[in-house]
């Protein structure tokens, strides 16, 4: 049987008939508001990381599938999200063979050494960016601010963008300078480590607002646009029942209950959870990374657990890691509990006793 006419019936995730190339359709519809609000505030390169990252993600996935000698599977949309997903999770200006290895890599070793589609033990997108993050984390670390946008005081034309990508990013100085900023988890990272307080560190010449952060107006990956345009693609997913409630909610709460008790009682040592929420890619991954199908738990309980796991491991690396940002590292550490999760929360067998 084609991949492309299975029909999700006993996921839990998925509660109706949706084919799997409707699902991925789905999904990456609903990613579409951020996405297109990203290029507005970082400008054509952003466009272009995520057409060539995507780009690389179904080419790979249409070479290595003529080599296993089956069927072409680019119509299950399933490469298109992975690349879609990993462009999100990049800087705007990130060179182009930052964007290619990281597809290659999405696809052969996060996909398909495991059998692909279906059989994969990590999220595709998010086990590509922590190795492009391990592997380059000078280009995965350096960002523009939304002043590059479209309609910036900075903003570039295409001809300059194209050159920005494809010389490397930083082979063209003269277009990249006054234009590079700490994100603010970078920011508060730095300074909280030289001694300074919070307010030290996100007010004054850095000038963080609460506001432009809702809005997408920070720097950061091109993912970490708008959380709120991110949790109105994740509610349209619940709505559309192509994920529970379960993964999304508890890992947010995983995440900002410590924030609150920490800030409580220290607020000049930590932020507060409204920082955490609207900064990085803590709405993005709860939504849109945690519930992939294929590497979270089966049951709404195991997914309950899942959930609080990602979001308590998102804060500690947050806090007390050597990476501003915690959300890849932490669900990737949770996938690999996925099968042991899914051992001791499944239900009993119909008449059997669970004893």
């Amino acid at each position: 049987m084609s991949q492309t006419n299975l029909i999700f019936s006993s996921s839990p995730h998925v509660h109706g008939g949706d084919s799997i190339p409707q699902v991925m359709k789905t999904v990456i519809w609903a990613l579409m508001p951020a996405a297109a609000l990203s290029v507005m505030v970082f400008g054509w390169p952003a466009l272009l990381v995520i057409l060539i990252t995507t780009g690389s993600c179904m080419l790979t996935e249409q070479i290595i599938i003529r080599l296993r000698g089956r069927a072409s599977t680019l119509n299950d949309n399933s490469a298109a999200l992975t690349g879609l997903l990993l462009a999100l999770t990049l800087p705007p200006h990130s060179p182009w063979w930052i964007c290619v290895v990281g597809g290659v890599f999405a696809i052969m070793v996060g996909k398909h050494v495991y059998g692909g589609l279906g059989y994969n033990m990590f999220n595709p997108a998010l086990i590509a960016r922590v190795f492009l993050l391990i592997s380059f984390p000078v280009e995965l670390t350096t960002w523009p601010t939304a002043t590059s946008g479209l309609f910036g005081e900075s903003a570039y034309g295409l001809a300059e963008s194209f050159a920005i990508i494809l010389s490397g990013n930083y082979g063209l100085p003269e277009l990249m300078d006054a234009v590079s900023m700490a994100t603010p988890l970078g920011q508060y990272k730095n300074e909280i480590g030289l001694g300074h307080t919070v307010q030290e560190a996100l007010g004054g010449n850095y000038g963080f607002s609460y506001i432009k952060a809702s809005g997408g107006l920070v720097s950061g990956s091109i993912g970490e646009t708008s959380a709120v345009l991110l949790a109105i693609g994740g509610v349209y997913l619940i709505h559309k029942k192509l994920i529970t409630w379960h993964i999304p909610v508890t890992m947010l709460v995983g995440c900002l209950v410590p924030a609150a008790v920490l800030w409580i009682i220290n607020p000049e040592q930590y932020p507060d959870p409204i920082f955490h929420l609207i900064t990085g890619g803590l709405v993005m991954a709860a939504f849109f990374m945690a519930t992939d199908m294929v590497t979270s738990p089966i049951t709404p309980k195991g997914q309950i657990w899942f959930g609080l796991g990602c979001g308590l491991l998102t804060y500690i690396i947050r806090t007390w890691g050597g990476y501003p940002e915690g959300v890849s590292f932490a669900i990737v550490i949770m996938n690999t509990a996925v099968p042991l999760i899914d051992q001791y929360t499944k239900p009993a067998i119909y008449g059997k006793s669970s004893s």
